[in-house]
């Protein structure tokens, strides 16, 4: 999908934008989970969202996908002269319990979907798939192997960009949470947690570590 911010200046007024909102919300499976119910409305304006999608045997209650395109031009912004395309698969569903062969078993999707999902050329800068798990508690041996997990792949020595597999795993009942260095997406995750207004958003976190 493509970025669901407005420029400011493009002629859309107050009704119009309310009206946006509306049709987003109305747009928005219901996911019988007040916890993933409320992360989503999070990530709506940012990510496409679908309820139960089944990918490669694995089930998932939330997916999530968002799309960013960098241009730089050359004096005019009609001088194309460079266009990169990243992009966001995000993968959300609970667990009874987590541990090594369950991270193992959406580090192993990651991968194969890295081969079935991307058009790997010049224009291709990054492709990530988050995958989050929601479970009852954390133990202490899976916080230190997310918090160190290093998912980054590069595609042809970098010439055609990257590929990257996030970690997160959260157990609100607790307020713990633990990611991968780069899933920013955890923010929408922590609901006790406010976003602060004067930080940046989802979108602004992401945009900015792609350097776009």
């Amino acid at each position: 999908m493509s970025e669901r911010t407005r420029d400011p200046d493009d002629g859309e007024t107050p009704t119009d934008s309310l009206e946006s909102t509306d049709n987003e919300l109305e747009n928005i499976p219901d996911w019988d989970d007040e916890y993933v119910d409320r992360v989503s409305d999070r990530l709506l304006h940012n990510y496409d969202l679908e309820k139960d999608v089944a990918v490669d045997g694995e089930q998932f209650t939330l997916y999530g996908e968002m799309e960013l395109v960098s241009k730089k031009h050359f004096l005019h912004p009609a001088l194309s002269i460079a266009e990169h395309e990243s992009t966001e698969h995000l993968f959300v569903r609970r667990v009874d319990r987590v541990d090594d062969r369950t991270l193992d078993r959406v580090v192993d999707l990651g991968h194969r979907l890295s081969s079935d999902w991307i058009d790997a050329d010049e224009e291709h800068f990054s492709t990530e798939f988050t995958f989050v798990l929601i479970a009852p508690s954390i133990p202490d041996d899976v916080c230190e192997r997310v918090e160190a997990f290093d998912g980054r792949r590069l595609l042809k020595w970098g010439y055609h960009g990257h590929y990257e597999i996030n970690l997160v795993v959260v157990s609100p009942d607790d307020e713990h949470l633990v990611a991968s260095e780069n899933a920013d997406v955890a923010t929408a995750f922590r609901l006790w947690e406010p976003i602060e207004h004067e930080e940046p958003g989802l979108l602004g976190l992401i945009s900015r570590r792609l350097q776009l």
